[in-house]
């Protein structure tokens, strides 16, 4: 059967899955490819909306049967290869948390966002390993790594997952453990969707009710100082603490803190769960000379460590990188702030975060999550309605360039935009990491039939 949209006959198909399923041209076929990345969305040949993890095992068997590629959709908010003959499944129905409090686990269905799950986790004071903004899904999140608030201490989100439900390319569905299958389990935490459609992880929660937490603002005239004072302060930071570096410039409306609107700033943000330590770990932010023009810091129940970040919860367009770093040399600092900043050739948001810690180090059970000896992950984004897609990637490659001395790879978790699927294959996993990914995808998908994403090929 032909991909062309025209020439698929999805009779079969419908009477296999509870969920809708929709072609070009069909009422509904644009509302269920909606997502949270406006710039660029899927154009697939059929979109099936699984209610269930019986329907993504029907879609993947159907269309491996048709010689479809299979993409899958649950927020999108890092979309990064648009499928345009293929099937989407999208996964936002399947949202369904469970909270097991005296195991301290949770069972997350492929749909949910994190802020469902800390919904449900806190009454017990707990909490998962979440990232800066609770609006982003949790297996797209988990299974690129997952760089949350506290990742220097405790590690990535992935780090914490004890089992993966997944569709392989068979049509078998799953629950996949470190006991059942080590090696799938391994390329699971780490390759992303290169190794199956996934329907629900149960991770390990943490007991964590609080943190202190933050950030403070900076006049982007400042930011040499800033930073400056950011790479000198990170490399003696305990692990007890995360924290991050950002650069934006806010719009003058009145959503915004007064002393923000209309500035371009550069925002240090904290997070630990320390609580008596936490003043003491900032005070050098407030003695090294630059003056804080505004300021939210202090002690947060986990559900509103949302507002450390504020990043913005409506769907936009935006296109965007990330490098990972060895170390934060002088020359890093100068290409960030003339590259990136108030001069900037388009308006850019950077995002330098603090890695080590918990993250450089394995987790009990090992993954394929790389580069752990990264120190710093550097992120430039910029909205696709500021300037033209060619203008803004030339300016995030000069940026790039200018910082490759100091690049180890990239971070899964932080490409976004319509770039060819091999656009960064070298880059998103070191070689031994890659080489033993593509061997077992050789095992699990010897077909490639999830190939329309960051993807790694089938060994041989």
């Amino acid at each position: 059967m032909s991909g062309d949209p025209a020439h698929i006959d999805v009779t079969e198909l419908v009477k296999k899955v509870t969920g809708p399923v929709r072609t070009p041209g069909q009422e509904g076929y644009e509302e269920e490819l909606t997502q949270f990345q406006a710039g660029y969305r899927h154009a697939p040949a059929v979109v099936v909306g699984a209610a269930a993890a019986e329907d993504v095992r029907a879609a993947v068997t159907w269309a491996s049967e048709h010689g479809l590629p299979v993409a899958v959709q649950s927020t999108g908010h890092g979309v990064t290869v648009l499928d345009r003959g293929g099937l989407v499944i999208t996964t936002k129905r399947l949202d369904t948390v469970t909270v097991d409090p005296d195991a301290r686990t949770a069972r997350i269905g492929a749909g949910a966002r994190w802020e469902q799950v800390v919904e449900r986790t806190a009454p017990h004071g707990l909490a998962p390993l979440s990232g800066s903004a609770g609006h982003v899904g949790v297996v797209g999140y988990t299974l690129a790594g997952g760089l949350g608030l506290l990742a220097r201490e405790f590690g990535y989100a992935a780090d914490l997952v004890k089992a993966v439900e997944v569709v392989t390319a068979d049509g078998r569905l799953r629950e996949v453990t470190a006991e059942s299958d080590p090696d799938l389990f391994w390329a699971l935490r780490g390759g992303r969707e290169n190794f199956g459609v996934v329907t629900a992880l149960e991770v390990e929660l943490l007991p964590v009710a609080k943190v202190y937490g933050g950030g403070m603002y900076f006049d982007a005239g400042q930011a040499q100082q800033v930073l400056e004072h950011f790479a000198a302060w990170t490399r003696t930071a305990p692990e007890t603490v995360t924290a991050s570096l950002g650069m934006i410039e806010y719009p003058p409306i009145p959503v915004f803190p007064e002393p923000l609107r209309g500035r371009h700033v550069v925002h240090v943000r904290f997070a630990t769960t320390d609580l008596a330590a936490g003043p003491e770990l900032v005070r050098p932010w407030r003695e090294f000379g630059a003056e804080i023009i505004h300021e939210h810091l202090g002690e947060l129940d986990y559900p509103e460590v949302g507002s450390i970040y504020a990043e913005p919860t409506f769907s936009h367009a935006y296109d965007g990188n990330a490098v990972l770093l060895s170390e934060l040399d002088p020359a890093v600092l100068d290409a960030v702030r003339t590259l990136a900043g108030p001069g900037a050739p388009v308006p850019c948001i950077v995002d330098l975060r603090h890695l080590g810690g918990a993250l450089a180090r394995q987790p009990k059970v090992p993954n394929a999550v790389p580069y752990r000896e990264a120190e710093y992950i550097l992120r430039v984004l910029s909205g696709s309605d500021d300037a033209p897609a060619e203008a803004i990637r030339s300016a995030h490659a000069a940026l790039d360039a200018a910082v490759r001395p100091w690049t180890l790879g990239r971070s899964l978790n932080f490409v976004y935009g319509e770039r060819p699927a091999d656009a960064f294959a070298d880059e998103l996993w070191d070689p031994a990491t890659r080489s033993r990914l593509a061997e077992l995808k050789a095992v699990y998908d010897p077909a490639n039939l999830f190939r329309t994403n960051l993807n790694i090929a089938p060994a041989g």
